[in-house]
């Protein structure tokens, strides 16, 4: 199964690993398709070795060309000249909505919903998400994928190795709430 369904993921959603992991496997589901550009890789990539001196640009340089390999045609190209026309509280968001202009998008995933006002998306066939909405209507559509998902990525986890429960506590730490409530009765699953 290959959706149509088109979302975009921005940079704070790729910043922190676990969600990252997550997400990334859930696009091999075709649940969605899901895209980003170089652009939002080096906006994440930038964050995280500003923010921890002990990941190196080669483990990032990995991590991105292994997320450009596992989702097919997920890099969104010529959607620079669009970037000028568009008007967001924070200007330096500008790239991620012309791009999800650019590949047709139904919806930003992102946590930084106040810099995705709908007033301007909406017009523009666009809504932001949060990534736990996100989630939890993708467990609403298919839960049985989701779930595996979830446990695939977790699974690959080895140094260290986390438990369901575990995880289940950095998702709620990262603001997936909802998800978790959804999927706490299931830790055999995950």
């Amino acid at each position: 199964m290959h959706s149509h369904f088109t979302v975009i993921f921005d940079a704070c959603v790729c910043y922190p690993v676990h969600l990252r992991n997550i997400l990334v496997q859930l696009a091999t589901t075709g649940l969605f398709r899901a895209r980003w550009t170089e652009e939002i890789h080096d906006e994440w990539i930038r964050n995280v070795l500003a923010n921890n001196p002990k990941i190196t640009q080669d483990q990032l340089s990995r991590i991105r060309e292994l997320m450009n390999r596992s989702t097919p045609d997920c890099l969104v190209t010529g959607y620079e000249s669009l970037i000028g026309g568009l008007n967001l509280p924070d200007p330096d968001d500008r790239h991620v909505l012309a791009a999800a202009i650019r590949c047709h998008a139904a919806v930003i995933v992102t946590t930084n919903l106040k810099d995705f006002p709908n007033d301007v998306l909406e017009p523009l066939g666009v809504i932001a998400q949060h990534p736990d909405e996100f989630i939890t209507n993708l467990l609403d559509l298919d839960q049985e994928a989701v779930l595996d998902s979830i446990k695939t990525m977790r699974m690959r986890l080895k140094n260290p190795p986390i438990t369901a429960d575990e995880l289940l506590n950095i998702l709620n730490g990262q603001e997936l709430t909802e998800t978790v409530l959804k999927i706490q009765d299931q830790t055999e699953s995950i």
